[in-house]
């Protein structure tokens, strides 16, 4: 069984064939063409369900527009005809968060990357959030999208990308991302994915978060690192043991994870209506963590954006836990969440 498609208006059902597009000449004629449906912003809507695990994924940016337990929210959702909100659920690639004013050299060339945070004079969360995916795998309780990301300025190099999404009935969502170099050249890479983690109606102060990072990293007023990764031991940051978030601020990235015998790092967030586990397997060594402090009233510290990273911000210019795919050759990272509702 296919996964399903939401159609606009929330109606579901198969995948509908594609129908020509209505043209009008330039007198007004109508040209009998029959016209489509609307088109929500975020394109087809990929549903995908396992025991009382249900996940919507979007063919713009392959992205997590939701997922949840028994109909109780695990993450920020929101409307498909709506631009994912401060990056709810996007897939970052191929860098996650921001390089310093879009510059960086690669292979002994200096190459320079659009601006895409005019604010900070940043280039932020990689060039592939805003294009159309198509679908590759599908089944009931799994979906794949793949793209082909193709060279352009500032980013001359080729991949074949590659997002799964599967859920599990038992543990719950389960994300490999996936890329190969299909060009020429060496080209540098990393990943990551900006979920916003729900564990209740109000405010994360109540929640308790058990992070395994030792170290985090200061950064400018830009969110650019400044400095060497810093011990966490008697900061606010240091959240091993596991506590109340409560007036604690974040927006930082963190590394050095506690990890397990296979090599994976686990973060806990429990809330009033949920508890959720999110799985690092080896690769992503660092968390970007984000109370949403200067989101609008409606969403300032209602969400906790837990982010998997497989590199820190700024690696195009400091090389830091970046890799560099040869041609023909690929890397594969995966995560996932488990969870629990009340």
């Amino acid at each position: 069984m296919a996964a399903r498609v939401q159609r606009a208006g929330g109606a579901e059902g198969p995948p509908l064939p594609k129908q020509p597009r209505r043209h009008r000449s330039p007198c007004g004629g109508n040209n009998d063409f029959m016209s489509e449906p609307t088109l929500p912003l975020t394109g087809a809507q990929f549903e995908i369900a396992a025991g009382e695990f249900t996940a919507t994924i979007t063919e713009l940016g392959a992205g997590l527009r939701a997922f949840s337990r028994s109909g109780q929210p695990l993450i920020r959702t929101y409307a498909p005809d709506e631009l994912p909100p401060a990056g709810a659920g996007q897939l970052l690639a191929p860098w996650p968060n921001r390089i310093d004013h879009g510059r960086y050299s690669a292979d002994g060339a200096s190459y320079q990357l659009d601006i895409s945070e005019p604010a900070r004079d940043t280039a932020i969360h990689g060039l592939t959030r805003w294009a159309t995916w198509r679908v590759t795998d599908q089944d009931a309780d799994y979906i794949e999208l793949g793209l082909d990301l193709l060279g352009r300025t500032g980013y001359p190099f080729a991949l074949d990308l590659r997002a799964a999404y599967r859920l599990d009935a038992e543990t719950g969502l389960d994300v490999t991302v996936a890329a190969r170099n299909a060009g020429s050249r060496p080209a540098p890479f990393g990943t990551g994915a900006h979920p916003y983690f729900v564990a209740g109606d109000g405010l994360v102060d109540d929640w308790q978060l058990e992070l395994p990072a030792a170290r985090w990293q200061p950064a400018d007023d830009r969110g650019i690192p400044a400095g060497e990764p810093q011990d966490v031991t008697e900061s606010e940051f240091d959240f091993r043991a596991g506590r109340r978030i409560g007036g604690t601020v974040l927006d930082h990235a963190l590394t050095s994870l506690a990890t397990d015998a296979d090599g994976r790092a686990w973060v806990r967030l429990a809330g009033p209506s949920a508890q959720i586990v999110i799985q690092l397997d080896p690769g992503y060594r660092w968390l970007q963590v984000f109370t949403g402090d200067p989101l609008g009233s409606d969403a300032r510290r209602r969400a906790l954006a837990i982010e998997p990273m497989t590199c820190p911000p700024n690696a195009f210019v400091t090389g830091i836990d970046l890799a560099t795919i040869e041609p023909g050759a690929g890397v594969t990272y995966r995560w996932g969440v488990h969870a629990t509702t009340f």
